[in-house]
């Protein structure tokens, strides 16, 4: 089993490494909303009772509608890091091919992630025993691959490939018998983005959507798998009954049906203000997205140490130790903190 791999959050060990109480910490270590949505009511028969299938199927059919995935019904996941760890079952289950239409076939062959990017799909299938390839580009995707990952737009750098050009590659991965993982985690900023329309066309495709990083609600542990339905059906069994919370799907359900725009535009709204601040400092960026932005920094290590000290959170990497990414600040008081700090640093 490989070493866990450091996220962004940890403010409990930031706190007990540099003092203050954990609440009284900026962390701006994440790509979440800082700004999280106000909570429609739950109904109490909803914490009442296991999650119904009805409580289920509303929370699909909201998903369906906001994803724009047409016939397809997306499935409710605990959280996307819980289906992450699944992917390797749909190389090899049981010695079966995990896709039921004869052009999947079981593979030994390699696993092409798309890097720099989030750690956790490396991991699994490097814990499963199966060989990955860190590529640069979806160009470096070959034919012995027969899994690729790409995540649209990308964390940490923010890369975005459009619609077209995933669609290219899926039929390339079709055409070997392979499969195409698309996170679009960040993709509620980015509509034009998402393969999620397409879907029904693409039978050898896997999408996740994350909930809680566009509504400001992580704690919440919510996701959708995006996919035709032999893969949904694995991926709902691998699960078990009662994968997600009634008052989660509850939320998920009232939320989708909303107008988004507001969120989109405090986002922005966000955005910019973390933009002036960063520009101001003289830091360099080095790239994005709507939930956060990366700079490249030669003292990256004590910039984030200073910051520490300042009872402010960033994200550092170890693979890239001039890197530090940048969440977004809740409002303009927080922009103040982190501009005065920055400002301190003594270069």
């Amino acid at each position: 089993m490989s070493a866990p791999i450091a996220h962004g959050g940890g403010v409990t060990a930031a706190a007990a490494a540099f003092g203050g109480a954990p609440e009284d910490w900026l962390d701006l270590s994440t790509g979440i909303n800082p700004c999280p949505v106000a909570l429609p009511e739950i109904p109490a028969r909803v914490w009442h009772r296991l999650p119904d299938r009805h409580v289920f199927d509303e929370a699909r059919r909201a998903a369906g509608d906001y994803y724009g995935c047409r016939e397809i019904l997306p499935l409710p996941v605990p959280g996307t890091q819980s289906v992450i760890q699944l992917l390797p079952r749909l190389l090899v289950t049981d010695g079966r091919a995990a896709v039921t239409d004869d052009k999947v076939a079981v593979t030994d062959d390699k696993v092409a992630v798309v890097a720099p990017t989030y750690g956790e799909y490396a991991r699994a299938f490097a814990s499963s025993g199966l060989a990955v390839d860190a590529v640069g580009d979806i160009a470096a995707i070959g034919e012995e691959h027969r899994l690729a990952v790409v995540v649209n737009p990308n964390n940490p750098d923010g890369r975005a490939w459009p619609a077209e050009r995933l669609i290219a590659l899926h039929e390339k991965m079709k055409s070997q018998r392979g499969l195409l993982v698309v996170d679009e985690a960040f993709g509620d900023a980015y509509p034009a983005l998402s393969l999620a329309p397409h879907a029904q066309e693409l039978p050898h495709l896997v999408i996740f959507r994350s909930f809680g990083k566009f509504f400001g609600l992580a704690g919440l542990r919510l996701g959708f798998v995006i996919a035709r339905g032999d893969i949904l059906q694995r991926f709902e069994e691998w699960l078990g009954p009662w994968a997600v919370s009634g008052p989660a799907l509850s939320l998920a359900a009232s939320l989708l049906r909303q107008d988004v725009s507001a969120i989109r535009g405090r986002i922005e709204e966000r955005s910019a203000g973390l933009q002036a601040v960063l520009a101001a400092s003289g830091l360099r960026i080095a790239g994005g997205a709507a939930l956060f932005t990366l700079v490249a920094a030669p003292r990256a290590g004590e910039i984030y140490t200073h910051l520490c000290r300042h009872h402010i959170l960033v994200r550092k990497f170890d693979y890239a130790p001039d890197w530090l990414r940048f969440g977004l600040t809740p409002d303009p008081a927080a922009d103040r903190r982190l501009g005065e700090a920055l400002q301190s640093f003594e270069r």
